[in-house]
């Protein structure tokens, strides 16, 4: 069976990525409020869940400097060394906090992501939100300067609006460097970036899209639909309106096929949903999805594995098309 292994540029610069990426929040080690999210994972486990993802083909990893005050970043370094990876044999992804920071706050704390990252570069730096006490043209004209530098290799943004995205890749472009991501919500489940002018703009750009949550945090797997009890230990995300019992009941059918075309393709419906948001737009969208189990290495690798018909694609857009 034809699989999706080929590696993929991020945006214009060459730098090239495997489809699906390892989103690194989960190292978190429950540090401050953004590290509550997740279990507090030990070094052992972490070291293997970044060793088999390697093994198995992935060869970047986004982190950033909210995931625990930079413990993420810590962990990550430690684990890819425990790994016998070398500088420069994978790709390294973080991202720096912008609210209630000044732009020259970036230039102030690179070499802080520097140290914790050692001896690994960063190769994509990106303004993690678009709320901060700057404009994105004096956050973008702080990334070139640290690309200038050679401090980082590429510049990216995450969870910017068509116009914001827009508004920062013309501000690169007076320094000749691409813009070269942004890093979204995106799954069969949220589809708003195809409605919104994200998706569009991006592809007349030039700009990769990075999916985060392309699970919609578990949803797509079926498992809460199947088994309602889960719901109690979801956490955080029991509170979300489509995790209420109305919610759950629109996302019904998109499961259900989700469902059929796993037995077609003798897959999990995670697997086809993952395998739908990296192929579904051409090369254009990779994923980061999350691991906290070495299984879950596994699942997210096994959707490389398989590419999903067009027929079918056709009929996955269809059914999900309500949550454009």
């Amino acid at each position: 069976m034809e699989n999706i292994k080929q590696l993929r540029s991020l945006g214009r610069t060459g730098i090239m990525v495997s489809p699906i990426g390892l989103g690194c929040w989960q190292f978190s080690k429950q540090k401050n409020m953004a590290g509550k999210f997740w279990p507090d994972l030990d070094d052992d486990l972490i070291e293997r869940i970044v060793s088999l993802s390697i093994v198995g083909g992935i060869n970047w990893f986004d982190t950033a400097e909210i995931y625990g005050g930079g413990e993420s970043e810590r962990a990550l370094s430690k684990a890819l060394k425990a790994a016998g990876k070398k500088p420069g044999n994978v790709i390294i992804a973080t991202k720096w906090w912008p609210m209630f920071r000044f732009a020259s706050n970036i230039s102030k704390t690179i070499n802080k992501r520097i140290s914790l990252l050692d001896p690994y570069p960063i190769d994509l730096y990106q303004v993690h939100q678009p709320w901060s006490f700057s404009s994105e043209k004096r956050e973008m004209e702080k990334m070139a300067e640290l690309v200038n530098r050679k401090l980082i290799k590429a510049v990216g943004v995450s969870n910017f609006s068509a116009q914001k995205m827009e508004n920062a890749w013309e501000t690169l472009q007076k320094y000749g460097i691409p813009l070269a991501t942004n890093q979204v919500r995106y799954n069969l489940l949220d589809r708003k970036i195809e409605t919104n002018g994200i998706l569009d703009r991006a592809k007349k750009l030039g700009i990769t899209i990075i999916a985060y949550s392309p699970l919609a945090q578990g949803l797509a797997t079926g498992k809460f639909h199947d088994n309602p009890e889960l719901l109690k230990s979801a956490g955080y995300r029991r509170l979300s309106s489509q995790f209420r019992p109305e919610g759950m009941k629109k996302s019904r059918p998109v499961i259900a096929l989700l469902k059929e075309l796993a037995v077609k393709y003798k897959v999990t419906p995670a697997q086809v949903a993952l395998n739908w948001v990296v192929q579904f737009n051409g090369d254009m969208v990779v994923a980061i999805p999350g691991a906290t189990k070495e299984k879950h290495v596994k699942e997210n690798l096994g959707a490389l594995s398989f590419r999903i018909s067009d027929e079918d694609l056709i009929r996955l857009d269809k059914v999900s098309s309500i949550f454009k």
